[in-house]
């Protein structure tokens, strides 16, 4: 009996014995081995060989620039864009220009066959000839004044009829000025006492033809569109981009715009914003923006697909990472890795923001000069989710 309670109680001292024992330490990892840990705290070691693959730098800052983002189209600036209208309506002749040329003011554009010169030269020609007859009546009238050849009423009605003539001439010779013809044009429409029935309309602004309606025997109007053609200054674009109406509010005046073009891939032009259109289109709730481009090579066109990206804040300084630094997860998450000892590897979960330069804005995970992977997040992501195997 004695023998069977001491059996009793040794076995029992023994269980609880064995019961109060720490679990056995871990196994230490071998390179390369990977955590189970949870995602969020995963880590993974490697070899010196496996650290060849990935770069670790210390996290820093950088100045994200706020932007927005849209696109737009190039287009001629209207307040430098003329249309080129006869001042007189007429049949059009002869064109010196085409689409695409470059011309300075005063520079003839084309003629047109106008009714209205042709009446103003036939006064003028008609002019001419009464003050000559005059001019010699009353020469002839001085000569004979004074010798009772003629009384002194008669040489002072030639004295009148003389300054009369001359003041027509000069109104008629006014007349045909007004139409672009020269004094030398003038004069030798009077010497010859031809008509000349072709008025030169000429550009009143230098710039390119942007425009041309001008065939032969076209009758043209002062004011009555289209224009035979339209001279415009190209040295300066508009470009008419379309944002949305709840980015709208983030728009001004002055704002410094950045576009690109497919025609030029890799080229910046740079301008600023002009004019924001009052107006929201009813059908895609967008505002249209209007900024001013210098073009002095002139390499846009009108009609060109425009991309563009306006700064509306100063640029924000936030802590920052590569982008081959992060990684995204199968549940959408975005993933870094951070170490202290530069062989084990701790996945962190981080919140990104805006992105420049091959750089993300972090906003959560990560703080400035921890050491962090700048290059080979999808290796260690690679290794976390398939590790080698022996």
């Amino acid at each position: 009996m004695v023998v069977t309670v001491a059996a009793i109680v040794c076995a029992a001292v023994l269980l609880k014995s064995g019961s109060g024992q720490p679990a056995p330490a871990r196994p230490p990892q071998r390179p390369g081995s990977v955590s189970n840990a949870p995602q969020s705290e995963a880590t993974v070691d490697l070899s010196s060989n496996q650290l060849n693959a990935i770069s670790i730098e210390p996290v820093g800052t950088y100045l994200f620039p706020v932007e927005k983002e849209a696109v737009g189209s190039i287009a001629f600036v209207d307040d430098l864009s003329v249309q080129v209208f006869p001042p007189n309506q007429g049949k059009l002749i002869k064109t010196f220009v085409e689409l695409g040329d470059q011309v300075q003011k005063g520079q003839p554009l084309y003629t047109i066959d106008s009714p209205d010169l042709i009446q103003a030269e036939s006064t003028l020609i008609g002019a001419a000839g009464a003050f000559k007859l005059t001019s010699q009546e009353l020469a002839r009238a001085k000569g004979l004044y004074g010798t009772n050849g003629v009384s002194e009423r008669e040489f002072e009605q030639a004295t009148s009829d003389q300054q009369t003539a001359e003041g027509a001439l000069k109104a008629a010779r006014d007349a045909v000025r007004v139409f672009g013809k020269t004094e030398a044009e003038i004069e030798q429409i009077v010497a010859t006492r031809k008509i000349d029935p072709a008025l030169v309309v000429s550009s009143s602004v230098s710039g390119e033809i942007t425009l041309m309606n001008a065939p032969p025997g076209l009758l043209v109007q002062p004011g009555t569109a289209p224009a035979p053609y339209t001279v415009a200054d190209i040295s300066l674009k508009w470009m008419l981009g379309n944002v949305t109406e709840s980015d709208s509010p983030l728009f001004h005046v002055g704002q410094a715009v950045e576009a690109k073009v497919m025609a030029y891939p890799g080229r910046v032009f740079r301008g600023k914003i002009a004019k924001i259109y009052a107006t929201v289109d009813a059908n895609s709730h967008r505002v249209t923006i209007r900024s001013e481009m210098a073009d002095p090579q002139h390499e846009l066109r009108p009609g060109m697909l425009a991309s563009f990206v306006i700064r509306v804040q100063d640029p924000a300084e936030s802590v920052a990472i590569p982008t081959v630094g992060v990684v995204r997860e199968g549940d959408g998450t975005m993933a870094a890795w951070v170490t202290t000892d530069r062989h084990r590897f701790l996945q962190r979960i981080v919140k990104l923001g805006l992105q420049r330069d091959g750089r993300y804005q972090v906003l959560e995970g990560l703080k400035g000069g921890e050491l962090a992977v700048a290059d080979g997040a999808v290796f260690l992501s690679n290794m976390l989710h398939a590790p080698p195997t022996d």
